[in-house]
């Protein structure tokens, strides 16, 4: 699943978003979501999570 609507992430999700200074290589990072950062319902670019641990980033692909 992509991460452009913000229905289908819940906190606790496992995902992979592509940090800020990831964006040019595509570079994605694995963890869990500790809180949903977008409002909108949905976002082209992926809809703005962070991750336990503090990371920031657009979600690409859901795991579960």
């Amino acid at each position: 699943m992509d991460g452009t609507n913000r229905s289908s992430i819940k906190i606790g999700s496992s995902v992979k978003v592509v940090q800020k200074q990831d964006q040019r290589t595509g570079k994605l990072t694995e963890g869990i979501v500790e809180k949903i950062l977008t409002n909108s319902p949905t976002h082209p670019h992926g809809i703005k999570v962070r991750l336990e641990g503090g990371i920031v980033g657009r979600v690409k692909e859901i795991l579960n």
